[in-house]
């Protein structure tokens, strides 16, 4: 959606029943993703969602303002037709996790990662039966292919919409756990976020912070919330199934 730009040309935005789930109209007129599909997700929260986004829109169209249309085009569009590419291109990740990779120095940012980042490990060991091995410095690890291929395992079992949310948290985490770790709900999304910023956080508060890296930092925790965001709308429990 980035090079698109068009006015508002609608009335009013609603949601409507559709095969297979939950549409968007545009004062009638059913909402396509850039590849001209049509626009259709599995809950009617999710399609309340959007449609507000298209309700909020004035003058030129702001596809930076409506993350929720945004992620569900790339579901439709993208990762259901290149479903195993995407799922691979995470799976990655668990071979090189941020919570693996630990600061040789100082004691305190050692501490400071032990007491956030090994809670997640020890969670990722008694959910899935696997265990990271960490490292310090910037050094790979080797990780089991048997913890990998258990990784890949949990990835396989996502819906579409999940994988979509899965890859924003993830991505911008750097963390396949805290991405599982954000969908199971073993923490709020918020803290998930701090953990992960937990080195870039440790350097602002000996160097000072830089008004361009927090603008960046501020983007991408909201890309990151507004993922969990988009993943708890696609959940039956948003419509109270």
């Amino acid at each position: 959606m980035s090079g698109w730009a068009a006015k508002r040309f609608w009335t009013e935005a609603r949601v409507a029943s559709a095969t297979g789930g939950y549409g968007v109209e545009l004062d009638g007129r059913t909402v396509r993703t850039p590849a001209k599909a049509a626009l259709i997700v599995p809950t009617r929260a999710l399609a309340q969602g959007i449609a507000a986004e298209w309700a909020a829109q004035e003058g030129l169209i702001a596809p930076a303002t409506m993350p929720l249309t945004r992620a569900a085009n790339v579901t439709i569009d993208r990762v259901a037709q290149e479903r195993d590419a995407v799922a691979a291109m995470l799976a990655d990740y668990g071979g090189s996790d941020l919570l693996c990779y630990r600061a040789e120095a100082p004691e305190a940012l050692i501490a400071r990662q032990a007491a956030a980042w090994d809670p997640l490990l020890d969670w990722a060991e008694s959910v899935f039966s696997v265990r990271l091995r960490r490292t310090g410095g910037v050094m790979p690890v080797q990780q089991d292919a048997a913890t990998l291929d258990r990784l890949r395992a949990e990835i396989d079992l996502l819906d579409n919409w999940a994988l979509t949310a899965f890859h924003d948290l993830v991505c911008l985490s750097g963390s396949l756990i805290i991405g599982l770790a954000a969908l199971r709900g073993q923490a709020r999304a918020e803290r998930l976020w701090e953990i992960s910023r937990i080195d870039e956080t440790w350097q602002e508060e000996q160097w000072g912070k830089d008004e361009e890296a927090l603008a960046t930092a501020a983007k991408k925790q909201n890309d990151f919330l507004q993922a969990m965001r988009f993943h708890d709308l696609s959940r039956p429990a948003a419509d109270g199934g």
